[in-house]
């Protein structure tokens, strides 16, 4: 894709404004004060600087070159998207911001960054790359692309909702009780006086709110601190909260304006309390300020990032609920697919838009969880693909269809992933998918030991790859929230990185792929609950495995059954004849008979 006419003004506009600042680089990440996933479109620094669109990333820029930094999700994205003769393109693990800036940086440069967008963690590594090269890291408060971002749009003000008790399951002052026991202790023995909260989702849980500040995720932007005593300060802009929304909120729960989190962690410190804070994803400008002000710092991991991914059994009640009423809408799909599709005239955007309007009719349904993947042939080889009018193709005869899609629920969030054959698929895509699946399957039936982390359950996903010597460059499962993110931790299935053990009631992804570039995409996803697992005579450890959520049939079509074993295609006949019991009563009747012709056995 051609670089839009205005990103080079944009880049000469921001070095001119670091010029000005007496900067010599300043670093860009994909991210806001919050470090979530989605952000406002006040906060898309990185694409409207560049034009890119990913969820994920990093630019430097410096006065004679700049640098894109992203995983191996968007690689094929990035050079769709941006101009790689001003940026160079690096693997964010692979080749870090770290090391390119420890070989690029002049010496005695000054770097800036912006402490609202970098955690403590994030600042510590590009200070040492700053040191390695001979140059200074520096914070830049304001933020200079902000100066030069002459249209940026104003921070949002969507309302705050109250998010009902028969959903969470428990009160608000029940979890400030529960997380204050476990972090703070009885007042003779306290360990941490107060936990600064930056994490929106965390915020939501914990008040169980919900808001529309960001796109996908029923999200309030705001920052709160919860103390000892159970009390709650939550900062944000009062303009959000209705009358209805402070009541629910209760007398226990202060509500101050953003701009009173700065005099407000000044108290802490004057008061010399020892204060929680998430190294991982608070801000910077936020530890610092606690710093100066004297605080007694503990850094450690948000406290409500446990107990929120480890849903009760109201909450996982309404994942099921949720994950019915969406595979409904998913099955409809594909039988509407399956007729519409060989006859040509369809497209990647009229097949999303066709699916959104489906999941529309369902009960609690309060928009997509993310932006609908919708890959035709070469595009599904995109890991985060998004169709736009300039990529939007054709779904043509003889080619694989990947659709990633999920929804958001009052009562739950649901994430799934198939690929289809449009017409006749051939035999290496057919072999691709079997090998796909055969890791999804040894995945959804595995039972293990309590204490368990998703990295070590990450390689049965990949095994019947491996074999043929190939891979996928994604985690095969992340966490999912109970209506609030579709990317939820500390819960992971991954190579690397998932080091927290996976714990009744979490929901997670299973979703391993295959991506050949330029021709097809595969992935097939299903969300999972860790449950308690029947544990045999003798077993000396508590055990646990995988509860299937997502009820939606698999390509027959795709799959060489001689490929399966024996147990293999017993899962997979047992799973289909429970989408079809699941199902069945309440499709029409050609749904219906189209269900049961594509969950017959193998």
């Amino acid at each position: 894709m051609a670089t839009p006419p205005a990103m080079p003004d944009r880049l000469v506009a921001l070095r001119a404004e670091l010029t000005r600042c007496g900067l010599d680089g300043f670093i860009i990440p994909r991210a806001d004060e919050h470090q979530g996933g989605y952000v406002a479109p006040a906060s898309e620094r990185l694409k409207w600087l560049r034009g890119f669109s990913g969820s994920a990333g990093m630019a430097v820029v410096l006065a004679d070159r700049a640098a894109l930094f992203i995983d191996g999700r968007y690689t094929l994205q990035a050079g769709r998207e941006v101009d790689t003769e001003r940026f160079s393109c690096q693997h964010l693990v692979e080749q870090p911001p770290s090391q390119w800036i420890a070989a690029n940086l002049p010496p005695g440069a000054r770097l800036g960054y912006d402490p609202w967008l970098h955690t403590f963690d994030s600042v510590r590594h590009l200070a040492e790359a700053c040191e390695l090269a001979g140059g200074h890291l520096h914070p830049c408060e304001p933020n200079p692309l902000d100066a030069v971002w002459s249209d940026r749009p104003p921070p949002p003000l969507a309302p705050v909702t109250p998010h009902s008790d028969a959903f969470t399951g428990i009160t608000s002052a029940q979890k400030r009780h529960e997380v204050t026991q476990a972090l703070c202790g009885s007042s003779s023995a306290r360990q941490i006086d107060a936990v600064v909260l930056s994490a929106p989702d965390s915020i939501a849980w914990l008040l169980n709110i919900r808001g529309r500040d960001v796109p996908y995720s029923p999200l309030p932007l705001g920052f709160a601190i919860l103390h000892a005593d159970e009390r709650c300060e939550l900062f944000i802009d009062p303009r959000k909260v209705p009358a209805e929304t402070l009541a629910h909120l209760g007398p226990s729960v202060q509500l101050e304006p953003p701009a009173a989190i700065g005099p407000a962690l000044d108290a802490l410190g004057q008061a010399k309390h020892r204060v929680r804070y998430d190294n991982a994803g608070t801000p910077m400008w936020i530890v610092e300020r606690l710093r100066l002000a004297g605080a007694r710092l503990n850094p450690g991991v948000d406290p409500c990032a446990l107990p929120k991914a480890c849903k009760n059994r109201i909450e996982l009640k309404g994942a099921r609920a949720a994950h019915r009423r969406d595979g409904l809408a998913l099955t409809r799909f594909l039988a509407w697919l399956a007729h519409t599709a060989p006859a040509g005239g369809l497209t990647e955007i009229g097949a999303a838009a066709r699916l959104e309007a489906f999941r529309a009719e369902g009960e609690r349904f309060q928009g997509l969880s993310f932006p609908t993947i919708s890959g035709a042939g070469p595009n599904g080889a995109v890991v985060h693909y998004r169709a736009t009018p300039d990529t939007d193709r054709a779904l043509a005869p003889d080619m694989l269809y990947l659709v990633d899609s999920g929804a958001q629920y009052l009562d739950g969030t649901t994430d799934v992933t198939r690929t289809v054959a449009i017409g006749k698929p051939t035999e290496e895509q057919r072999r691709r998918f079997t090998q796909v699946l055969k890791g999804h399957i040894a995945l959804a039936s595995i039972v293990f030991p309590a204490g368990t982390t998703g990295s070590q359950l990450d390689v049965l996903a990949r095994c019947p790859l491996w074999a043929d010597g190939v891979d996928y460059d994604h985690g095969t499962g992340h966490g999912v929230g109970s209506y609030l993110g579709v990317h939820e931790g500390p819960q992971r299935i991954s190579k690397i990185g998932s080091t927290v053990a996976l714990r009744p009631g979490m929901i997670l992804s299973n979703e391993p792929g295959y991506y050949k570039a330029d021709e097809y995409g595969i992935r097939i996803e299903n969300l999972v609950a860790v449950i308690e697992a029947p544990a045999p005579p003798g077993a000396e450890r508590p055990l646990l495995t995988f509860e299937t959520l997502t009820l939606a049939p698999i390509d027959r079509a795709l799959i060489v059954s001689s490929l399966l074993s024996s147990g293999e295609r017993k899962w997979l006949d047992a799973y289909h004849q429970r989408v079809c019991l699941s199902l069945t009563p309440e499709l029409d009747s050609d749904t219906a008979a189209w269900l049961a012709m594509a969950t017959a056995p193998v």
